[in-house]
């Protein structure tokens, strides 16, 4: 029997933390790191010498950068463990966190994300390997291929993309961590410049800098701790899978089939059950393709859908009330825990502007270079406004 969160001890996170997505600065990241912990901390009402294992998620500070940051907090001795899987690595951090809980190693974990801007070569071009496809077509011309693709198949305007954006400027101009908290309205997000084919400026996701920290807990450490229950959240899937072929289809889609359809299992819900979902909308196409491939809408449907309100706060399943990575940011190594403590926000009833009513089950979805895909499933408990 294969050993996966359902049939291990159940866990929760009990704390989030941010320091605020940037623009590019000289903030030391031992700056933005020690925000977002500090904050964690400050919300779960645990001191720093409770927590056992802390994972780092980072793509661009380099070798070593736990240990630097986190003495701050006191050298109490703990497992540290740098985590880098691409644009999926907070949710990979995240996943270990989840899992080093599940199997009692440690009663309370930290997932830290934190990055500034630099520039890092891909793996991909030290292989030895020719790899034209991948030296040559940049992630915005693929995702503007992909979205030329999908608009003649299905019959998509340009101006339905661009609505993925206009929604999640709206819920971003309510966000104070995000990136871009300010509203767009259609004529702004078309006007460009164009970046790709159809894909214009305001549909392509900005690379910032900031942190973002979760605390994963036990319940016996609730218990234990004294922490308050009725604000943990609990995980009840953690998913992550490789690229596999897919013919003709778009890998990045049906990878996402694939690993949301294993974490609806594993948390024992169907799509149906999702009140939230916090998805990888590096580009507007993406939004779209993924809610498909979720089983949220038929396929070709999640245009119509999204026009109708249907992933909008108040209606049937809201998607990246965040502002997702388009309005939020993306700094790469926080985005995947960010989406985590946004879903936790949500779940708890605490999102103030933002709120999606009755909120209860959330689903948190990167995909990253390479390509892997993480899924997470969290949920909290019945709520009086549950829709």
């Amino acid at each position: 029997m294969k050993i996966t969160l359902a049939n291990q001890r159940p866990i929760y996170v009990a704390g989030i933390g941010w320091h605020p997505y940037q623009k590019p600065s000289a903030t030391p990241y031992v700056q933005l790191g020690l925000t977002a912990v500090r904050e964690a901390l400050t919300d779960a009402g645990l001191a720093w010498t409770s927590v056992d294992s802390a994972y780092t998620a980072t793509t661009m500070l380099g070798m070593a950068a736990s240990r630097p940051m986190l003495k701050h907090l006191g050298a109490t001795g703990i497992p540290m463990t740098q985590v880098e899987n691409a644009s999926a690595s907070g949710s990979s951090a995240f996943r270990l966190a989840c899992l080093d809980v599940a199997a009692g190693t440690s009663d309370v974990s930290l997932v830290l994300g934190v990055d500034k801007v630099a520039f890092t070569a891909s793996a991909l071009t030290k292989t030895g390997i020719p790899e034209p496809a991948g030296t040559y077509v940049t992630p915005v011309a693929h995702f503007a291929l992909l979205a030329d693709e999908y608009m003649h198949r299905y019959g998509v305007t340009a101006e339905q993309l661009a609505l993925v954006a206009v929604k999640n400027f709206g819920n971003a101009a309510l966000n104070p961590n995000a990136q871009r908290p300010k509203p767009y309205n259609l004529d702004q997000v078309l006007a460009g410049p164009t970046i790709s084919g159809p894909l214009t400026r305001l549909q392509c996701c900005p690379i910032g800098e900031g942190a973002a920290a979760a605390l994963v807990v036990s319940e016996d450490a609730i218990d234990d701790l004294g922490l308050d229950r009725s604000r943990c959240v609990q995980v009840l899937a953690s998913v992550q899978r490789s690229e596999e072929l897919y013919g003709r289809k778009s890998f990045d889609a049906e990878l996402t089939r694939t690993t949301t359809a294993m974490a609806y299992e594993q948390a024992s819900i169907e799509s149906a059950d999702l009140d939230l979902v916090e998805l990888h909308d590096a580009f507007t196409i993406e939004e779209l393709q993924y809610v498909e491939a979720m089983g949220l809408v038929g396929d070709g449907g999640a245009a119509d859908a999204l026009s109708e309100g249907t992933f909008s706060r108040g209606g049937r399943v809201a998607v990246n009330t965040s502002g997702g990575l388009l309005g939020s940011g993306h700094p790469i190594g926080p985005t995947g825990v960010g989406q985590i403590g946004e879903i936790t926000m949500q779940i708890r009833g605490e999102a103030g502007a933002r709120q999606h009513a009755g909120a209860r089950t959330g689903l948190a979805h990167m995909v990253g270079l390479g390509a892997v895909c993480v899924a997470h499933v969290l949920q909290g408990t019945a709520r009086e406004d549950h829709r």
